[in-house]
């Protein structure tokens, strides 16, 4: 096993640490803006909306900020993203409980839509950044990507606990406004303490480049739409307000104790997400096993991972009204589907760095994560709308649809031998 360059691994510390304070703020502002509207008594359909421009603004951004990157450079893209975070912060602080739910509504949904350009440009600027970085010899690539997403879970969890604490101790203003000043700090010191090792860009990239003539990264992309799909269907509405309706009277002391109770389940499955994220390698035997075994391994766990929300689909169905065994048992089951759906992403996200090419990984990552942003759309989506019309039972079903279509999706993909990075 070889040891990275110093330089490789100064910039990878460096740019790992800015998408950890990123990460911390994305969670914790999700948290703050779904409780806190749900508070307000938006419906589940209304809440969808608050999220819906966040995937679509990261659909788009991904493909420019592909190409953006290529042109000027991994560095640029990843100041960008840390500076509007910092501005759609800024930004949240100015709504006014005076407003008319229509207003809120379209307020937030501009500010969420900021805030999905920047989390993209950040987190395509960190993977691609991987693949630059990480050296090629003994898995090193499976190892460094597994690190650094596995650890970014782990901390977006953390911000989720950190937004329901903060939203519950100081208020939605003063938790946002604290947010922004902390990140700011943070950029300030990433600008002046990166050290050199990541690509400049060059002058010649083309943005008809950003779509993929690989079948490969074609298909892969398509299973990553209906996996996360798959999760945020039931991730960011559904879930969050069932335990709402189970945890609180209506009350305000009630009201705090289920906010942080939800914050703390919410933290604890991405925290859990991003620690079996990292030790996936180790799971997966990456460093002895063939490009064959690793590619086909991301149908096998698809399979198993659909188990779990058919397993909790039937329960629903058995439990239509809210019932103290079927809250122990989502909880689990959620807990069980977060380890299983980590080693699904862990694998994706290390096939499509080896799936492409070093002098085009910036389009190709970008062209993924618009994927996945797109995927992450339809779940927003489905989450507010199935929950709303079916409950638990028809959100749960939804998943389990989705995560069958990503593992038929998944078997189409080939060995190939000129892919870069591939262990085995």
């Amino acid at each position: 096993m070889s040891n990275p360059r110093p330089e490789a691994l100064s910039a990878y510390i460096a740019v790992t640490a800015a998408y950890w304070a990123f990460m911390l703020t994305d969670g914790a502002l999700r948290m703050l803006v779904l409780l806190h509207f749900h508070g307000l008594g938006f419906s589940p359909v209304q809440l969808a909306y608050l999220f819906v421009l966040y995937e679509i603004a990261g659909m788009i951004t991904n493909l420019a900020a592909g190409w953006i990157a290529a042109r000027f450079g991994l560095t640029a893209t990843l100041y960008a993203g840390l500076s509007i975070q910092v501005l759609a912060l800024l930004a949240l602080t100015q709504l006014s409980p005076t407003w008319a739910m229509g207003t809120s509504v379209a307020f937030v949904m501009l500010v969420q839509g900021a805030s999905g350009v920047a989390k993209d440009l950040a987190k395509m600027s960190s993977k691609s950044a991987v693949k630059v970085l990480a050296p090629s010899e003994g898995g090193g690539l499976f190892r460094w990507v597994a690190l650094l997403t596995g650890s970014k879970n782990a901390v977006k969890g953390l911000g989720f606990l950190l937004g329901a604490a903060l939203l519950a101790s100081f208020g939605f203003q003063a938790a946002v406004l604290g947010m922004a000043a902390v990140l700011f700090v943070i950029l300030l010191a990433v600008f002046l303490l990166m050290p050199a090792g990541l690509p400049k860009g060059r002058k010649g990239a083309k943005f008809s480049e950003v779509f993929s003539k690989s079948a490969n990264v074609n298909w892969l992309s398509l299973a990553r739409v209906f996996l996360f799909g798959a999760r945020d269907v039931w991730f960011v509405v559904g879930i969050p307000i069932y335990f709402y309706a189970v945890l609180s009277d209506g009350s305000e002391a009630s009201n705090r104790a289920a906010f942080f109770l939800i914050g703390s389940f919410m933290a604890l499955w991405i925290i859990l997400y991003g620690a079996v994220q990292a030790a996936a390698p180790r799971l997966l035997r990456a460093n002895s096993r063939s490009a064959a075994a690793l590619i086909k391994s991301a149908q096998s766990w698809a399979w198993a991972l659909a188990v779990v929300p058919a397993v909790l689909t039937g329960a629903a169905f058995a439990a239509p009204a809210p019932a103290s065994w079927l809250t122990m048992l989502l909880v689990l089951g959620l807990l069980a589907f977060g380890g299983l759906f980590a080693v699904n992403s862990a694998l994706h996200s290390y096939l499509i760095l080896a799936f492409t090419k070093t002098e085009r990984v910036t389009m190709d990552v970008g062209f993924y994560y618009m994927a996945n942003a797109g995927g992450r759309l339809a779940g927003t989506v489905l989450s507010g709308v199935t929950y709303q019309l079916g409950g638990l039972a028809l959100m749960l079903g939804t998943a389990t649809a989705m995560v069958a279509v990503a593992a038929l999706t998944a078997a189409l993909l080939k060995p190939d031998p000129a892919m870069e990075g591939l262990t085995g």
